[in-house]
């Protein structure tokens, strides 16, 4: 009998799945490969049920004769041991990000003699009804929050990008590009209270409240379902940062960082060209304990932020803080540096791995930004955060245009270098 292969990533089956399955079975033997949950998190989204439950949810359905483990988004191991006479896909990944999965089956296809079929994609009112559900629900907090810390589970490291408005998280969501690997996109969301403070052309010196903030953590999660990291500075005062912790872990944020510094909030980058005080490691930790007595869930993350490096203290400073602030319940740890060599930020993780192989690491690459991902990873972290970068290369290309603008008396000729209004709102789903 002919084998028939198609691959589901799916969390709920409707009508289109079951078309393909029910065309498939036309030519023989359906096999269906479910897409392992590390592999299915680089496709598109995240999942609401494990690979375990999708599993078995397939396993369920009239004319399916297999279900298998798919581990990657490329079907090189599938055909090496199947084998298919046929793979069955909807054509929905003829264009766009998701064509050079199309092309690897292709390729594939003509090295094993195997033909690929494509049928219509099934897109109807009940369908896109029920994949807004399931978008309603990634959002959902009690999902959401636990996202970071499965993440972590999965990924080599989690890519995570600075965002500010509705609209920035939308390209945090929205962004896959293919890569040499596969599909890459952004895991997770970093609200930063320097971009949240620069777009409210504000200093950032801790000046923008809690209360301003919080309505941008609401904006971006009303469009989004990406895990939130948020920059929570110093944390202010322990009786402060309690109430801080409840409010965020309700939100459904993911985690707050937290750096060891009090008085008057002062950018790292600045370094000790301007004057900052390192809080004391007793006073610190008081403060990590207080803020995990006060959470309700287990999801939620405490991550303390070490300034030894960035103030100029010895490596030892930082690795003893880094002890400490695990001792007291951190889940995480962030290291710091304004060098940029890297060499600074790989020996403290080398040093901290050499005693601590199970918390988690994050860096802030803005420096030192010619490491790699996957040399960061090679030295122990677990996160990365590009912190600035989107309020950065946002605000050069608007004064370049007004400047363009003023100087020309009319805006022909910045067009050009302008998104088309019908793109941006392509971005913007109606409910």
């Amino acid at each position: 009998m002919k084998k028939i292969y198609t691959c589901f990533c799916t969390d709920v089956i409707h009508e289109g799945h079951l078309n393909v399955i029910n065309e498939a079975s036309k030519y023989g033997e359906v096999i269906v490969g479910v897409l392992s949950d590390q592999a299915v998190i680089k496709y598109l989204r995240f999942f609401t049920i494990d690979e375990k439950e999708r599993v078995k949810m397939i396993e369920n359905l009239p004319n399916v004769s297999k279900v298998v483990l798919q581990n990657n988004i490329f079907y090189d191991e599938i055909f090496d041991e199947l084998k298919p006479d046929f793979v069955i896909h909807g054509d929905n990944w003829q264009k766009g990000h998701l064509k050079v999965i199309r092309d690897n089956v292709c390729s594939l296809c003509a090295k094993y003699g195997s033909k690929l079929i494509e049928l219509s994609y099934t897109n109807n009112e009940n369908i896109s009804r029920i994949d807004a559900k399931m978008k309603e629900k990634l959002a959902m907090p009690e999902f959401r929050r636990a996202r970071l810390k499965k993440l972590l589970k999965l990924c080599p490291i989690v890519k995570t990008i600075e965002v500010h408005s509705g609209l920035t998280g939308l390209i945090a969501e929205k962004t896959v590009v293919c890569c040499p690997k596969g599909l890459a996109q952004f895991d997770a969301m970093w609200i930063s209270s320097l971009c949240d403070s620069t777009q409210k052309g504000k200093p950032d010196i801790e000046l923008v409240d809690l209360s301003s903030r919080f309505n941008t953590i609401n904006e971006i999660m009303e469009v989004t379902t990406k895990p939130i990291i948020f920059d929570g500075d110093t944390g202010g005062m322990i009786e402060h940062f309690v109430y801080a912790v409840r409010s965020l872990e309700r939100m459904g944020v993911s985690a707050v960082i937290i750096e060891d510094k009090i008085g008057l909030k002062k950018n790292s980058l600045f370094g000790t060209e301007v004057e900052q005080t390192q809080d004391d490691i007793e006073h610190f930790c008081a403060k990590i304990k207080a803020g995990k007595n006060a959470q309700l869930t287990d999801d939620f993350m405490i991550i303390a932020r070490i300034e030894s490096l960035i103030l100029e203290a010895p490596m030892d400073d930082a690795l003893l803080r880094a002890k400490e602030y695990v001792k007291a319940g951190s889940d995480a740890i962030m290291i710091h540096s304004r060098k940029k060599d890297p060499r600074e930020i790989y020996e403290f993780c080398d040093k901290f791995r050499s005693f601590d192989n199970k918390t988690p690491l994050v860096v802030v690459p803005t420096s030192f930004n010619e490491a790699s991902e996957d040399e960061l990873a090679s030295h122990g972290v677990n996160i990365v955060i590009y912190a600035n970068q989107l309020t950065r290369s946002a605000f050069l290309a608007m004064q370049g245009t007004a400047k363009d603008i003023l100087l020309n008396h009319r805006a022909k000729e910045v067009d050009d270098r302008l998104m088309p209004i019908k793109d941006i709102i392509s971005l913007i789903e109606p409910l």
